[in-house]
């Protein structure tokens, strides 16, 4: 059962099989015998040969259940650790920049997941026993996890800007080349470093050269990419669900629109390294859309450091009562509204279909015109919401220049994550030791 992305896996029956024996041996033996040893050291922690046997393990697992070919032990070892360095280089870059994570923001997560999975909080530790996880282990990964998203959310996210004349070019090119096209492939990276030398450059890209090679051989592209790619993703087979092609750099477009399902791109280079592409599907994408529009309005409280969850949820109460006994909404918002609508007395305007996140748009759209809500959490932390009013609406320009945004913005987020990824990697002290 897989729950989460990375988990911690418990002790293997190997390693306890181990511990058992050396307990029966001579104390004077078994003192000097090596139960475990570090393989990497990254700043000022490390990792150990334990911990991972144990992220092998439930890769191997999570490789099994999507029918993908196992790598060779060693190669999927060294990819796996590299992979480990490089997540614990950006946790500790979270912790020493200030990133907090409030635990009841951690216990949320976790019933969340019990949630997707149609299980209560005993039902989902019962679920990771079966499978060899625990409780706590999966409340560090979760923890982990959310101390990246932030510190991603403040480095990268917040600060991508998109212009008005970056949405009319984009909706010019797209006007150019008529309905909008999506395509759903698997993507093989080879990282650069940011600094790395012509001799490093031509090194990576003989790897990269020497990947497409086997492809073309024949060879199953998502086990390669399991045991060979750089990507986020690479334990996924490097694969991507459908994108359309605004969202995507020019460097993929210009190849995928010429390939057809099953063909395979040549090495295309950008600056993170070198990139293999292997198109599944493709497919047109219609522009026009006639929605339900929701007027509405919020006050905005975040949780951080200072402002707990209940923190949050209780002031929020009080301001409701406070709305229903007369005082004013928008006078509320502009004093105590964390967002940028306050201004506005928290007025959202028209809102289209998928312009909030999830759990916003799922609460609004429950409340009748005239309703407020009770407090409801987000990523962003908790709203008090009310509807005023809604309509049926032609959005099509309208939401061309949003798609147009929202598709630039996530082009340039992914392509900064990739170089902060990278930059925090090559800035951090990492001494990889050998492994058995």
């Amino acid at each position: 059962m897989t729950f989460f992305k990375r988990p911690e896996w418990c002790r293997s029956l190997r390693m306890l099989a181990l511990l058992l024996a050396t307990s029966l041996l001579p104390p004077a033996f078994a003192a000097v015998t090596p139960l475990d040893h570090i393989v990497a050291v990254v700043n000022d922690e490390v990792i150990t040969r334990q911990e991972l046997a144990r992220r092998y393990d439930e890769t191997v697992q999570n490789l099994k259940r999507q029918n993908t070919p196992l790598p060779a032990r060693e190669m999927l070892e060294q990819q796996l650790l590299e992979r480990m360095v490089t997540e614990l280089a950006l946790q500790q870059h979270a912790r020493n920049t200030g990133v907090r994570v409030d635990p009841t923001q951690i216990e949320r997560a976790l019933q969340r997941i019990a949630a997707q999975n149609k299980l209560d909080m005993a039902g989902l530790q019962a679920a990771l026993e079966k499978d060899g996880l625990s409780l706590d282990t999966l409340r560090n990964t979760v923890r982990n996890e959310i101390l990246i998203a932030r510190a991603r959310e403040r480095d990268v996210d917040n600060r991508i800007s998109v212009s008005d004349a970056e949405i009319d070019g984009y909706l010019q090119t797209q006007a150019q080349q008529g309905v909008e096209t999506e395509y759903r492939f698997s993507h093989i990276l080879v990282t650069v470093p940011e600094s790395a030398s012509p001799e490093q450059i031509q090194a990576r890209r003989a790897r990269a050269e020497d990947i497409l090679a086997k492809i073309n051989q024949g060879a199953d592209f998502a086990q390669l990419s399991a045991s060979h790619s750089d990507a986020p993703n690479a334990l996924q087979g490097g694969e991507f669900d459908w994108r359309a092609s605004g969202k995507l750099p020019t460097l993929f477009i210009d190849p995928l629109k010429l390939m057809q399902p099953g063909q395979v791109s040549p090495l295309l280079q950008s600056s993170n390294g070198f990139h293999i592409l292997k198109l599944i599907d493709k497919r047109g994408l219609d522009a026009t859309l006639n929605v339900t529009q929701t007027h509405a309005r919020h006050i905005l409280i975040k949780t951080n450091e200072l402002t707990s969850e209940a923190d949050a949820r209780a002031r929020l109460l009080q301001l409701k009562e406070r709305i229903e006994n007369g005082v004013k909404f928008d006078e509320l918002a502009r004093l105590h509204s964390e967002d940028a609508s306050a201004s506005k007395g928290g007025d959202l305007g028209w809102i289209n279909p998928g312009d909030t996140v999830p759990e916003f748009e799922k609460a609004m759209d429950a409340l009748k015109p005239g309703e407020l809500s009770a407090p409801i959490q987000s990523p962003f932390g908790f709203h008090l919401i009310e509807v005023l009013a809604r309509r049926s609406q032609d959005v099509t320009q309208e939401r061309q220049k949003f798609v147009a945004r929202q598709a630039i913005r996530e082009r340039k987020a992914e392509e900064a994550f990739e170089d902060w990824v990278r930059q925090i990697r090559d800035s951090a002290y990492v001494e990889l030791r050998p492994i058995n």
